[in-house]
């Protein structure tokens, strides 16, 4: 049985590299040396530069910029009311809670609750944001709205 010790590569398989343009008397070349005759690319440094379309103006220039990033942009996870019927009243609702539950994901930039749907149960629900109309129907439920900040 083979060892991984003593794996080596097939005969011949391995060649060293070989030292082009040392002279003739390397055998390797002394003129051109497997680059052609003449040209750009037979130079040193003879290479132009990527995205380089021989002197038509290249794709990148030819096309409008389009779109903005907004660097300010804040990226919010966000829940509907109708989502927090499945607690029971009384209960503390907050960013925990829903992520160990699956409702939301990574928090990045805080959480907001969003009023789609109704609201059945009196609930404490803690989150970055509301809309007015979801901190609207879990106080007609009989629930409060806390505003926390975004470490928790």
């Amino acid at each position: 049985m083979k060892k991984l010790e003593d794996l080596k590569p097939t005969e011949g398989s391995r060649q060293g590299k070989s030292r082009l343009g040392r002279g003739y008397g390397s055998g390797k070349g002394g003129h051109e040396s497997g680059r052609g005759t003449k040209g750009q690319n037979a130079r040193s440094g003879g290479k132009t530069k990527v995205g380089f379309e021989g002197g038509q103006t290249p794709i990148w220039r030819r096309f409008p910029k389009i779109g903005f990033s907004n660097p300010n942009k804040k990226d919010l996870e966000w829940i509907n009311v109708h989502q927090l019927n499945r607690y029971s009243d009384g209960e503390v609702v907050d960013r925990a809670r829903l992520k160990a539950d699956g409702l939301i994901g990574t928090v990045k930039d805080g959480l907001k609750i969003l009023g789609d749907g109704e609201l059945t149960k009196e609930l404490t629900v803690k989150a970055d944001q509301f809309s007015s109309g979801a901190r609207k129907k879990i106080e007609e439920a009989g629930g409060n709205c806390e505003v926390i900040g975004k470490e928790e």
